[in-house]
């Protein structure tokens, strides 16, 4: 597998056009290949930016942003809130103020919509007809230092390799295994494209194993990519927590 981080122009909130610094930045793009966006650029393109010194509390605008939170108080040392957004548990609703010139960089609105509308753009452009795209962004993991990639949203390939009922190396049939190709693409993707003044947006990928590009989600059960809480094996951890509802999301 090959990983290539690209540079582009700087991309200015509170708006810009990332389609146009795609195509200024990469003259072409290999078949069976997967583009890997940070969700910050897609964000400044669909112009998902406040200004910071309209927001007189922000915790206010993270229960705006948030399905569901719980108070600051809950936090460690209290330097986050913990909240849930589009299925994920993530600190502040992803709110990020980091190389954002001034702005609060809100989550993009239906990043999965947003990666299709990419991928088709791009397909058009470069004249292929087999392209993966995700949208990353970074995690904390628990109990972990530091960050990794995680996808936000997904387009052109299935996001799981299933594994189940195909023998291990000693003919045990596998009941329950299944490998998330989409997270581990961003994860890869992040890692080159770096956190700080690196202005690598973008990433590259090729060679990427276990990626099927003729097939989405399986409709074998238990087979969505995204768990359903009455499935998710850390739903007691989840659920014995005092949540407070959420606004869902601003409309800018």
């Amino acid at each position: 597998m090959i990983v290539e981080s690209i540079k582009t122009r700087l991309l200015v909130p509170p708006k810009d056009d990332l389609l146009s610094a795609i195509f200024d930045s990469i003259p072409a793009l290999p078949e069976k290949s997967v583009l890997a966006v940070t969700s910050k650029v897609v964000s400044i393109w669909q112009g998902r930016c406040v200004s910071a010194s309209s927001v007189v509390d922000k915790d206010e605008l993270i229960k705006k942003e948030a399905d569901r939170y719980l108070p600051r108080g809950f936090a460690s040392n209290r330097l986050v809130m913990h909240t849930e957004k589009n299925g994920f548990f993530i600190p502040t609703a992803g709110i990020d103020e980091s190389n954002a010139d001034g702005y609060y960089i809100l989550w993009p609105e239906h990043p999965g919509r947003l990666a299709e509308e990419i991928r088709a753009a791009c397909m058009k452009h470069y004249g292929v007809s087999a392209l993966g795209v995700v949208v990353t962004d970074s995690h904390s993991v628990p109990r972990r230092r530091g960050t990794v990639g995680v996808s936000l949203g997904h387009a052109g390939f299935a996001p799981l390799h299933d594994y189940r009922e195909t023998p291990d190396l000693f003919g045990r049939i596998l009941k329950i295994t299944m490998l998330n190709v989409a997270d581990s693409i961003a994860s890869a993707a992040v890692l080159a494209m770096g956190e700080g003044t690196e202005r690598t947006p973008l990433a590259l990928l090729s060679g990427v194993p276990f990626v099927d590009f003729e097939h989405g989600e399986s409709d074998k059960k238990y087979g969505s990519f995204e768990v359903p809480k009455d499935e998710d094996l850390y739903a007691p951890f989840f659920e014995s927590a005092p949540w407070e509802e959420g606004e869902g999301g601003l409309r800018i």
